[in-house]
């Protein structure tokens, strides 16, 4: 199999009655290929602000509609993972439990690891995420791809700009650290 060269922006669809909302920051998608896997990323960043409530309705619709994409047929969505920052707070709020409500999975692995290059008051936030669908049995809707359970953060803070200070740092990369996932093939 080989990787059709998909790439481009999630925009939605006008409706019936006129234009769509669309998302806050445009997500986007873009397939590859490994070991004769294919696979789609698709990245957003949900909207951040002091109320929390305000974020719902966004991390609600890209979930539906990841998952709408996810169940039709053969409409570029083997192997669908989800990642990006999506603002989320702590596990077992509302804006959590919107995100997995359609089947996305992700890691208990990534619990634990620091998302933000300021968060060093050891509190745990679950803004970026990476996941993929599964039934609610938990069995991976991925193709010819598993997660091998292993997956972390990469602290770049001790590598690059160490004359700067975190702050001018997360002008210059991110405040946040890039999280990765592990899949055999």
């Amino acid at each position: 199999m080989q990787a059709s060269g998909l790439v481009g922006e999630i925009v939605l669809p006008p409706a019936a009655e006129g234009p769509a909302d669309q998302f806050a920051r445009t997500p986007y998608a873009a397939e590859f290929a490994r070991g004769g896997v294919d696979f789609l990323l698709t990245t957003v960043h949900v909207l951040w602000g002091d109320n929390p409530a305000r974020r719902l309705p966004e991390i609600t619709a890209f979930a539906q509609w990841m998952r709408a994409w996810a169940d039709r047929p053969k409409d570029w969505n083997q192997n669908l993972l989800v990642l990006g920052n999506f603002n989320l707070d702590r596990i077992d709020d509302p804006l959590f439990e919107a995100f997995i409500s359609t089947g996305l999975w992700p890691p208990t692995e990534l619990n634990t690891v620091p998302r933000t290059i300021f968060g060093a008051d050891g509190s745990n936030h679950f803004y970026d995420q990476i996941a993929w669908f599964s039934e609610p049995d938990g069995t991976s809707l991925l193709e010819s791809m598993t997660y091998t359970g292993r997956a972390g953060h990469f602290d770049f803070i001790p590598h690059l700009y160490t004359d700067l200070t975190r702050n001018e740092v997360s002008w210059r990369i991110s405040d946040h650290y890039p999280l990765w996932a592990e899949f055999s093939m």
